[in-house]
């Protein structure tokens, strides 16, 4: 299909069967000329959200984010155009504020619920509680925690995770809205590396397929139904070059293969801003954590069904000239008031605050804080820490258990084990195994350097404990990591050959108990722990 695209961005940097449809219709009729022959749709999606429901951030040095300003933005923007629909690509939850986490993440369900969102996917991070908690947040349900919900009053689709048993999809794979008697379809899937960046027990009851070909089955489940303007909400994304405007990574893998049908993607997971086209299909991504959402609008021709243009721009949710929206504050305000014990008691005072932004060489002061404090609480030679688990950085000066729980939110347990110097020179050269996701661990009681012009399995050289002495290839050192790692979470395999394990507290309790014994104010500083060569 040839049509004209249009990509703009605000602030750029620079009771249905599982098999069959979701269908459901409206007539909110955008205000247009009588007998206009195209329906005129606006999308507006946003994407990684966490649960940041009281967690504000910054764009262009100004305030962004929180889900009050977010609702504002979206209803602002809603008000231009009946026609509108709200999407979502996953990991609405998940590694949440604790305003959101230490509730299930109910209150981020409500907002969603109140703002009167379509239609959503899951992301890895659904899958964090597992396949009963997941269903539970969606279709309502029991928690010990927090008693009955109600669930979402939207519909979840994923085309490609599998009930491990029955090999059916775990929720519709797809959904139609009607409007103005225009069919839209909708296909969700989520990155089928979620097996590797959830632990074990999260994902133990579904099976992940290849998202491309789940996406054109039901592409032409949808074609049969007369469906031709297609939209893919997709929990995987990219990178894009300022300059060139070009998107690389897995997200355009993945629409490179889709069927031509496929309008627009919306994506995720990499928390990245994008905004371009790829084989001629629109790819959106709005950063994450609330900070701006996605505006599609497409033009489509009644009589074909088919969409014959489209434009796109990333806005972000400044503070300045808006007005929060109230129902979402109150919802809000009540969330933080019933966690206000818990959270709000401080733990302990820092210096200054301590990022989890990696140097060149890819160490943080944060990263070695907290693998410091897993080493220190298990007693061992050395510590890793995935940085994927450091959510938020250390805040100067009062530090509250909020603050803690919002930097490790995931409750893992700490595991010790034994490893040799030959495997730990194999789990830091497993950092460099996916070209398009390095993941540099953060270290404690070592040091090393790496070359990235070193083959992938040899990059890594030169490791000494912290006391300068060489690491023994072939000595027994003892390791602390979490259990996400030590399972081969993020494909660290290497940790799975750990030997004599023993499970410790969870890693957030370690991290109190260590900055409570600390001479205050506590501080931690980038070390060269990590050095890049050549």
């Amino acid at each position: 299909m040839k049509y004209p695209i249009k990509c703009t961005s605000v602030g750029f940097m620079a009771g249905v069967l599982i098999s069959a449809s979701l269908l459901t219709g409206f007539d909110r009729g955008v205000d247009v000329e009588a007998g206009d022959p195209n329906l005129h749709l606006q999308i507006l999606s946003i994407n990684d959200f966490h649960g940041q429901i009281d967690k504000s951030g910054k764009a262009n040095d100004k305030a962004t984010g929180t889900a009050e300003y977010l609702a504002a933005h979206l209803k602002q923007r809603e008000a231009q155009n009946k026609n509108t629909l709200l999407v979502h690509a996953g990991d609405v939850v998940g590694a949440s504020s604790p305003a959101s986490a230490l509730l299930q993440d109910e209150p981020t369900i409500d907002i969603l619920n109140k703002l009167n969102f379509d239609v959503g996917t899951v992301g890895n991070h659904e899958f964090d509680e597992g396949l009963t908690e997941l269903k539970r947040m969606i279709d309502g349900g029991y928690h010990p925690k927090t008693g009955f919900f109600k669930g979402a009053n939207f519909p979840y689709i994923v085309a490609n995770v599998l009930d491990k048993k029955t090999k059916k999809p775990i929720l519709p794979p797809h959904a139609i809205k009607v409007v103005e008697g225009v069919k839209i379809g909708f296909i969700g899937v989520v990155t089928k590396t979620t097996p590797s960046v959830v632990t074990p027990e999260g994902v133990k009851d579904v099976i992940f397929t290849d998202e491309a070909e789940a996406v054109n089955q039901q592409v032409k489940e949808l074609k049969k139904q007369d469906v031709k303007a297609i939209m893919v909400l997709a929990h995987e994304g990219g990178l894009q070059d300022t300059t060139t405007g070009k998107i690389t990574g897995p997200i355009t893998d993945i629409t490179q293969k889709l069927d031509p049908e496929v309008d627009v993607v919306f994506a995720g997971h990499s928390h990245t801003y994008l905004n371009g086209t790829v084989d001629g299909k629109m790819v959106v991504q709005a950063g994450s954590y609330g900070s701006a959402f996605a505006d599609v609008d497409v033009v489509v021709d009644k009589r074909t069904k088919d969409v014959v243009k489209k434009s796109s721009e990333i806005v972000y949710t400044y503070h300045e000239g808006i007005t929060p929206d109230a129902r979402t504050h109150e919802i809000v305000e009540k969330a933080k008031a019933k966690v206000a014990p818990i959270i709000s008691r401080e733990v302990a005072q820092s210096s200054g605050i301590i990022t989890r932004a990696e140097n060149a060489s890819g160490e943080s002061a944060l990263g070695n804080f907290i693998a410091d404090s897993q080493r220190w609480k298990m007693s061992t030679d050395f510590g890793f820490m995935n940085p994927g688990g450091i959510r938020a950085d250390m805040p100067a000066g009062k530090v509250t258990w909020g603050d803690l729980f919002t930097i490790q939110p995931f409750g893992n347990d700490l595991v010790s084990m034994k490893l040799t110097g030959e495997q730990v020179r194999r789990v830091l050269n497993q950092q460099f195994q996916d070209p398009d996701r390095v993941r540099m661990l953060q270290i404690s009681g070592l040091t090393y350097k790496w070359d990235s012009a070193r083959p992938v399995n040899d990059r890594v050289y030169d490791l000494k404990k912290s006391d300068g002495i060489e690491i023994d290839l072939a000595k027994e050192y003892t390791v602390t990591t979490n259990n996400f790692l030590a399972t081969g979470g993020d494909a660290f395999t290497e940790f799975g050959k750990g030997t004599h394990r023993t499970v410790g507290p969870t890693d957030l309790d370690g991290l109190v108990e260590y900055v409570k014994q600390l001479p205050q104010p506590f501080h931690a500083k980038i070390e060269g722990r990590i050095i890049k060569g050549n």
